[in-house]
């Protein structure tokens, strides 16, 4: 018996124009709706098709598994501060002990002391550490980070995001994504 897959499972991976995925953290995927509707408002190009089909009376189209826009989106060379963009710059590990759990992000220089919420003063910790160090200078809590807050660039949150590939990525796709392949194994 065949089984049939729902529109709603058939997302389309968007390519630049140069054929690099927009964000491969989060991948950067559109509903089958919003793929068709850009291949009918010609800003895309369509690479490669599910088998799945959608129908309307004058026109039966394979869903787009991948799609490449015709005009080149120059990324941002700076990502915003945000705590998702600093949970990938840190790899989604507490930079006091290496923790994944239970994430929330530290001012290296405690707010109290004249610390600032920005790129370079502010790192993932787990709660117990942020606890732990309080409003303490990294010094006098004995805890320092283990990689010196920075402000990335999109390409370096781009790598990092290649070490969390999806639990979901179709065959179609993976031609155009690179993948930490130690990681998939």
């Amino acid at each position: 018996m065949r089984q049939t897959r729902s529109p709603d499972a058939c997302p389309a991976l968007v390519l630049n124009a140069d054929f690099r995925p927009l964000s491969y953290y989060p991948l950067s995927l559109w509903s089958w709706q919003e793929a068709v509707k850009s291949v009918f408002l010609d800003r895309v190009n369509i690479i490669q098709t599910y088998d799945k089909q959608v129908h309307s009376p004058s026109l039966n189209m394979n869903l787009p598994s991948v799609v490449a826009l015709k005009n080149y989106v120059s990324p941002a060379r700076y990502p915003a501060f945000t705590r998702f963009n600093l949970f990938l710059r840190d790899k989604f590990s507490c930079q006091y002990c290496g923790s994944a759990d239970d994430l929330t992000f530290d001012h290296v220089i405690p707010r109290s002391k004249g610390g600032l919420t920005r790129w370079d003063n502010v790192v993932a910790a787990c709660a117990p550490c942020n606890l732990r160090k309080s409003n303490m200078m990294p010094e006098v809590a004995g805890m320092i980070p283990m990689q010196k807050p920075f402000r990335p660039t999109v390409f370096h949150l781009h790598k990092n995001g290649r070490l969390f590939p999806p639990n979901y990525l179709h065959e179609s796709w993976l031609d155009y994504l690179y993948w930490d392949t130690e990681l998939e194994e």
